[in-house]
């Protein structure tokens, strides 16, 4: 095998720095915000109707519960330890997300936001940093803020690539001595974590390829680094020479522009099975609405509407089915009612009678920007913007009082008894007028 010498550019001379920003334990973390009596306490996660373990604090994490794990198999350890334990409440997470990502844009001038809990920033062009100890300052100024304006507490990892920035903070969050900032511009310091980092551990290092590398010899980030990226090319692919590149301190990833989503999906695992076409329908409704209303936050609009439906193909003593039907509509559009009608027809094609249904979606593809699609000869324009307005008011209405105006084909809230069980739901602190909590 062809291995290459170390070589390195000075901490001066680096023509980029990346920063991974990644929350820690987010979901959990979220929950104990504003509940200060749980600050100390395991706090887990569950996923979709309550079934699994999704998320772990620290505390959690140490009294041995595996994530993934079934949620009846740990209710012994929950007594015993006193886990406090929530549904997954995904309108907090996605509002306390937006505020740790908002004031991430505030101190970098470019930043990708990578996940719901992490971003990558691009710390290149800030002029006032020139040197190690300026990096580090600036880790623990992204640290202070974001703990004192929102109340998480972050990892940040530093580096000139991507990768690097990926394995730093993954060192910050392990090792508590680094006071949860790394920075990895030192050679000597590099190669030391490179040497102490399995091969799986790597960002973009799956499990196939891990096995691979294994078998081939390569078991730590050290060893993939001296590798030559002429021979990771060949023998491997592309996308290794990039990651073997990256460990060397070699940027080859850059920050990524936000691109037009390719579809958008709305989907649950239902409550209990449906058997009635009736019930379907509404299913089927509020999954359209609220795939509808992610498309006018985007500003965007959809020309192709797919309908799924299945039943539990775990159960064996039951039989399955699934089937799927799609349409292209006449033109783009988000208005909830035309792609409700669309999905209700495409439904009816679909049903069949006698089985026991445990999920259902919607699927939104051919999406376009609002902004730019080009209105045909014949459209009405006057209705066209009757109907925006219509959009709009329903989503403003919405937003200050979560599903206070619904469609009659999704059917009354309380009589959707299919919907998805989420039995410890926490409030909605920082989306609901009627669930801010009170200072006593």
């Amino acid at each position: 095998m062809s291995y290459i010498p170390y070589t390195t550019a000075s901490p001066n001379s680096v023509d980029k720095i990346f920063a991974l920003v990644d929350c820690n334990s987010f979901y959990a973390s979220c929950e104990k915000l504003f509940r200060p009596d749980l600050r100390h306490r395991p706090v887990i996660v569950l996923s979709n109707n309550d079934g699994c373990v999704v998320a772990r604090s620290k505390e959690a994490k140490e009294i041995g519960i595996p994530i993934a794990t079934p949620f009846f198999k740990i209710k012994p350890l929950i007594k015993r330890h006193r886990v406090s334990f929530f549904s997954s409440n995904y309108a907090l997470y996605a509002d306390i997300s937006r505020r740790v990502m908002s004031i991430l844009a505030h101190m970098a001038p470019d930043i990708e936001v990578y996940s719901i809990d992490e971003a990558f920033l691009d710390l290149s062009s800030i002029s006032e940093l020139h040197n190690i100890e300026d990096l580090q300052r600036y880790g623990h100024l992204i640290q202070e803020r974001i703990d004192k304006w929102v109340g998480i507490q972050i990892g940040v990892g530093i580096a000139p690539s991507k990768t690097l920035a990926k394995l730093a903070n993954h060192a910050a969050k392990k090792y508590p001595a680094s006071g949860g900032v790394v920075v990895l511009l030192e050679p000597q310091r590099r190669e030391r974590l490179l040497k102490i980092t399995p091969i799986e551990d790597i960002w973009g290092i799956g499990r196939r390829l891990s096995q691979h590398l294994q078998n081939s010899g390569i078991k730590t980030a050290w060893e993939l680094s001296r590798l030559a990226p002429k021979h990771a090319r060949q023998q491997f692919s592309v996308i290794l020479e990039r990651i073997v590149r990256e460990l060397n301190g070699d940027p080859c990833l850059e920050l990524d522009d936000v691109q037009l989503k390719k579809q958008i999906l709305s989907s649950r695992t239902f409550g209990r099975s449906i058997t009635l076409l009736s019930e379907m329908e509404q299913a089927v409704s509020e999954y359209t609405t609220l795939a509808a209303s992610k498309l006018r936050q985007q500003d965007l609009q959809s020309r192709h509407l797919s309908v799924f439906i299945q039943t539990n193909r775990y159960k064996h003593d039951e039989r399955y089915y699934y089937n799927s039907a799609s349409s292209y509509l006449q033109l783009p559009t988000n208005d909830t009612r035309t792609l409700t009608a669309s999905a209700l027809h495409l439904l009816k094609g679909i049903w069949r009678s006698g089985y026991h249904y445990n999920k259902a979606g919607v699927i939104l593809n051919d999406l376009y920007s609002a902004q730019i699609y080009q209105p045909q000869l014949f459209d009405d324009n006057i209705q066209n913007m009757r109907d925006l307005y219509l959009m709009q008011t329903i989503d403003q209405l919405n937003l200050r009082q979560p599903d206070s105006i619904r469609f009659a084909s999704q059917g009354l809230r309380k009589d959707t008894q299919w919907t998805m069980q989420r039995r410890y739901l926490s409030p909605a602190y920082t989306t609901r007028w009627k669930e801010i909590p009170r200072v006593q």
